[in-house]
């Protein structure tokens, strides 16, 4: 039986979130930093450990698409690892890696350019042939798709956005399809592609975005081609293909961004690659936990601190990103005690932030005893007597709101 071609697949690791941060005092960056640096670290060790025959980084190496000296030298230290221990690498360019203007140099430029051994750049729609370990491997690079490459068109001049992002879909596909073409059917063959498709499911990325999406349909992948898709760009792990062959899959950024993906796991794809017959599964990492602290402090009277240390204790801490809501009656605000709070969070890395949701009393405002039972407009007119409006005001008021309603 043909031995497996083993393909470590991963994506978005952002280097420079420095949201929910602080100073390390050791090496001087903030600490959200050193998280992100380390999982790339982490997934070098893996991939050495079990003998990987290639490695897929389908895009987004940082932040922003001009990177500081420091962060460049902590992506290219483990880069240059994986080249040192002979890992055919490749490095797709993402909207965060690709310059703003075509022409000049994108963030991952500078390894095509030394001629790092073992290491490829995609950034242009090219099949690559991979002599790894155990057999040749074929991958196809397909990077982040810019709209402005179609102004360089006479006939694209003056479309719309909508007709612009018909265009760039169908150019894309195209070229999938040129590649496919290419493509030797003795080989396995992988399509790594940094782009939304269409179904899949959004994470955090969109608060981070650079650059206007364009979703490609899945019809647009040629599926019949690839023994396997390797995506970037969509920080939520996800098989779009769902279970089908092959998978389309996003294996999902390699840290949590923000409270939007609390819940997320992070990791990356281990991926068995054979022609025909390719397997894959997610592979989990340690990362920094978000975790929110609801606590319902209406009953507690005169201690509603008390409540939040109560929620605090039944949740595990430990060098967690910690946001707090409290839930309380509005005489009870002055009595929270947020010093006595951040004393319990000793153990969290970092508090994000305490919030209170006031419940106001609403029967003394608008003279009710259950308000519950008024209709919307009878409510709403009750609401404007609380506000001390004359009658003739609340008429006209009440009159615009009817047409509103209706």
């Amino acid at each position: 039986m043909t031995e497996p071609i083993r393909v470590l697949h991963f994506a978005d690791i952002h280097i420079g979130m420095e949201n929910y941060g602080r100073i390390d005092p050791s090496s001087g960056l903030n600490q959200r930093v050193l998280d992100f640096v380390t999982r790339l670290k982490e997934i070098v060790d893996y991939a050495v450990a079990h003998e990987a025959d290639a490695v897929i980084f389908a895009g987004d190496a940082f932040k922003t698409r001009d990177p500081n000296p420091t962060y460049q030298r902590a992506f290219a230290r483990q880069i240059v690892r994986l080249s040192k221990e002979n890992i055919p690498t490749v490095l797709l360019v993402g909207n965060h890696d690709m310059p703003a203007i075509e022409q000049r140099a994108t963030s991952v430029d500078i390894f095509q350019t030394l001629d790092v051994p073992n290491v490829v750049v995609g950034r242009e729609e090219k099949l690559h042939r991979l002599q790894t370990k155990h057999g040749m491997l074929q991958v196809a690079t397909v990077p982040w798709p810019q709209r402005s490459r179609l102004m360089t068109h006479e006939e694209h001049r003056g479309m719309t956005i909508e007709q612009l992002d018909q265009e760039l879909e169908k150019t894309v596909a195209d070229e999938i399809d040129r590649m496919a073409q290419e493509l030797d059917p003795a080989m396995p063959a992988i399509l790594t592609g940094h782009f939304t498709v269409t179904g899949s499911t959004f994470g955090s990325e969109r608060s981070v975005m650079l650059g206007r999406d364009t979703p490609i349909k899945l019809s647009s992948l040629h599926l019949d081609a690839w023994d396997y898709i390797a995506l970037g760009h969509i920080h939520k792990f996800q098989d779009i293909n769902k279970g089908k062959m092959p998978g389309v899959v996003y294996s999902g950024s390699l840290e949590r961004i923000d409270f939007g993906e609390e819940d997320e796991r992070k990791g990356f794809v281990w991926v068995q690659a054979i022609h025909g017959q390719t397997t894959w599964e997610f592979a989990p990492m340690e990362v920094r936990r978000f975790v929110t602290i609801t606590a319902d402090a209406t009953q507690d009277g005169d201690t509603p601190t008390d409540a939040v240390i109560r929620a605090i204790e039944r949740q595990d801490i430990k060098n967690a990103i910690v946001r707090i809501r409290v839930k309380l009656l509005q005489e009870q605000e002055t009595a929270l005690k947020p010093r006595e709070i951040e004393a319990a969070l000793a153990d969290a890395h970092l508090i994000a932030g305490i919030s209170k949701d006031i419940q106001r009393d609403v029967r003394s405002r608008i003279g009710v005893e259950n308000p519950e039972t008024l209709t919307p407009m009878e409510a709403l007119d009750r609401y404007f007597i609380s506000k001390g409006l004359p009658r003739d005001r609340i008429n006209d008021l009440m009159r615009m709101a009817k047409d509103v309603m209706a």
